[in-house]
């Protein structure tokens, strides 16, 4: 199980070059049936970063698309609390690892080095280990 950060849907929705193809492909290989995948509960509300690209109703449609094969990760005051702690300098990027409750050991992401104390890796390293 791991979890996606919110800069690889960010990358796949809008289509940003140079990072959308192994996010893309990391996204649809998640779509035919692979491991187990999460997102944090805040990077769906996050996505609204990709509205000026997309349009509103069209971010909508890729978030109903994307929790078809994909789980939103519950948090609570003990999750944000422990986000809090963490010696993080980005608070998004500390949420996302305080989603470990949903199970998930890793984090894909663009950002593998903001992302500890859990292990990151990036949308291709993902598709080469897990599929």
């Amino acid at each position: 199980m791991f979890l996606l950060d919110t800069d690889v849907l960010t990358d796949v929705a809008p289509d940003r070059e140079p990072h959308a193809g192994p996010a893309s492909n990391l996204n649809a290989r998640l779509e035919n049936g692979g491991p187990a995948a999460f997102v944090a509960w805040h990077t769906v509300a996050n996505f609204h970063l990709v509205r000026p690209t997309l349009g509103s109703s069209s971010a909508r449609e890729f978030i109903v698309e994307l929790t078809r094969f994909v789980e939103v990760a519950q948090a609570g005051t003990e999750t944000s609390q422990y986000a809090a702690s963490l010696p993080m300098s980005d608070f998004e990027d500390a949420m996302e690892v305080a989603a470990r409750a949903c199970g998930a050991q890793t984090i894909v992401t663009r950002n593998v080095k903001e992302c500890s104390p859990i292990r990151a890796i990036s949308p291709e390293e993902a598709v080469a280990e897990l599929f």
